[in-house]
């Protein structure tokens, strides 16, 4: 099983509010990451155990940073869902219904599964919010 597949969508969540709120010099605390969830700050912290036993974060005097297998996870995300969603978009779906079916499986298919998609749509640029899909990913490289 992929790393991408064996996460919660709030573990992802936190993935999400780590990267978008790190800084270069400096991690992001519990305290921020669990109001940004919405989460008691111990509550957070089971979810960020599980990311760090991943590799996906490290943790360090109370900071939280996303590794580089944790960016490129996101980035494999980012790609399943877009990926996901031009799907439903080619299958009548209206763009703004797009992004609510593509988060129901976005999580659970391999990469394989969204490569074979992607092929079959010709390998779109774009999702249906003009968001980039970047190109397929190595058969090769491992999670």
């Amino acid at each position: 099983m992929e790393t991408l597949q064996k996460l919660t969508r709030r573990q992802l969540e936190a993935l999400q509010v780590i990267a978008a709120r790190e800084t270069p010099p400096r991690g992001v605390s519990l305290k921020l990451i669990a109001a940004s969830l919405k989460l008691a700050p111990p509550s957070a912290l089971g979810h960020l155990t599980l990311l760090e036993e991943f590799r996906l974060i490290v943790r360090y005097r109370g900071k939280t940073r996303l590794t580089d297998k944790g960016r490129l996870t996101l980035d494999e995300y980012r790609r399943h869902h877009r990926v996901a969603e031009t799907l439903f978009g080619h299958l009548g779906l209206p763009p703004a219904e797009t992004c609510a079916a593509a988060r129901e499986i976005d999580l659970a298919i391999s990469h394989r599964t969204v490569g074979e998609i992607c092929r079959a749509q010709q390998h779109p640029s774009s999702c249906p919010h003009g968001e980039p899909i970047g190109p397929c990913r190595s058969p090769n490289a491992r999670t």
